[in-house]
């Protein structure tokens, strides 16, 4: 399946009442899968979801651990990248350069690696004592 189409697809289903600002994001697994999330808000805003989240939960429901690619779309004048929070766990189930492409609805679109979304990004390396 392609990850564009499928972003594109569940963007539409974006349960985003408040903000007006859908998000679709697709990621492939290491077994060739493609998951989708969108963003579902909350009137309690800091309880909503992001796509990148959504989508990362439908993937380890179905029993897969690791990412190979990611797509991210949002009505915007430019791309948009996953926030923080997704960008820490985009890193958490990616293994090396992993590409994350994001684009807006008008076709613009932007293509780098986790790593670059989040460099030096908190691993589980870091939680190992000597």
């Amino acid at each position: 399946m392609d990850l564009a189409k499928s972003a594109r697809d569940v963007r539409e289903r974006a349960y985003a009442p408040y903000s007006n600002f859908k998000v679709g994001a697709a990621i492939k697994s290491s077994n060739g899968t493609v998951f989708s999330g969108c963003n579902v808000e909350n009137v309690a805003y800091p309880e909503g979801t992001c796509a990148e989240a959504g989508a990362i939960a439908a993937m380890v429901a179905a029993g897969e651990g690791e990412i190979v690619e990611v797509y991210v779309i949002a009505d915007s004048p430019e791309p948009v990248t996953p926030c923080g929070g997704c960008r820490q766990k985009l890193a958490e189930f990616s293994k090396g350069d992993v590409a994350v492409t994001m684009s807006n609805l008008e076709g613009m679109a932007v293509t780098v690696t986790v790593r670059d979304l989040l460099p030096g990004a908190f691993t589980p390396e870091h939680m190992k004592t000597v």
